[in-house]
């Protein structure tokens, strides 16, 4: 079983599309856990609030099979691929990381986001503080003490599955 890690973010009917997003990986992933639900303001660009979390999972599938996964929930949820790079989102899931792997395709992996963002590195060190960033020394916990919290506003929200 490979362990991976997977951030989910909304700012479109944000409790509809987080709560789908619980329940599309609880049906294909395993042993499933997840963050605290946290809010930022958007990065990028002017929009509205972004509910954002961080998912840790095994599977069994195959690297690309999970990174067409993830985009097959985003579609299923009616996420849009034609809008800009930075812009509203119904549901958003990135594969952070994959075991230790390190790679370019299907995916960059592990996701530069994880140290640029602290709506990544914040719920990636509450659920994973001493799993190391593949290709580094460095613990999430670690990252997120060293992080300059100040950059980015986020805040624990309470969110209740429906």
């Amino acid at each position: 079983m490979s362990q991976i890690y997977i951030s989910i973010g909304s700012n479109i009917d944000k409790q509809r599309y987080i709560s789908n997003a619980f329940d599309a990986l609880e049906a294909v992933f395993e042993q499933v856990v997840f963050s605290s639900v946290f809010e930022s303001e958007a990065v990028g660009f002017a929009g509205e609030n972004f509910y954002n979390l961080v998912a840790g999972a095994q599977t069994d599938l195959p690297l690309a099979t999970v990174v067409a996964q993830l985009k097959q929930i985003e579609n299923d949820n009616g996420r849009l691929r034609s809008t800009e790079k930075f812009s509203a989102r119904t549901l958003d899931l990135d594969l952070l990381s994959y075991d230790d792997i390190i790679a370019d395709q299907p995916a960059q992996i592990p996701r530069d986001e994880i140290t640029k963002n602290a709506f990544v590195l914040w719920p990636l060190a509450e659920i994973a503080p001493a799993q190391q960033l593949p290709g580094t020394q460095n613990t999430y916990q670690q990252l997120w003490q060293d992080y300059d919290q100040s950059k980015q506003k986020l805040w624990i929200v309470d969110f209740n599955r429906t």
